[in-house]
């Protein structure tokens, strides 16, 4: 149940972060294929990001200190690139342009479900 609620956090997340930047696309029909595309995107970005991110962490750890933290805004921008890429390889109508709507992407899905996961009860 408790990763269903992530994937819910991640995908609505996600529909945040399209509506608000320019460069983040979700192309789709109906509302439900528009919801359906947002959780097979938000299931695609929980797993790179639980594969990827922790073996970036590790390996770039001086860069994490160098930068005081910084360069964690940068990685999760290109992350959620990498997520975009994936997407348009299995046909998933989900694009992000380029660096800078990915960044900005990244920084408002951040955001967002640290604030949707304040309402969630860790016990669960």
């Amino acid at each position: 149940m408790k990763i269903l609620i992530r994937v819910v956090i991640a995908a609505v997340a996600l529909w945040v972060a399209s509506a608000v930047v320019d460069g983040i696309d979700l192309q789709g029909g109906s509302t439900g294929e528009k919801a359906l595309t947002l959780l097979v995107v938000a299931i695609i970005f929980g797993v790179i990001n639980a594969v990827l991110k922790p073996i970036i962490k590790v390996l770039g750890c001086a860069f994490y200190v160098l930068t005081l933290g910084l360069i964690a805004l940068v990685v999760n921008a290109a992350l959620l690139m990498l997520t975009s890429w994936v997407a348009d390889e299995i046909g998933v109508p989900f694009h992000v342009e380029w660096f800078w709507p990915a960044f900005w992407g990244a920084i408002i899905v951040g955001l967002v479900s640290w604030v949707l996961n304040l309402f969630v009860d860790d016990d669960r």
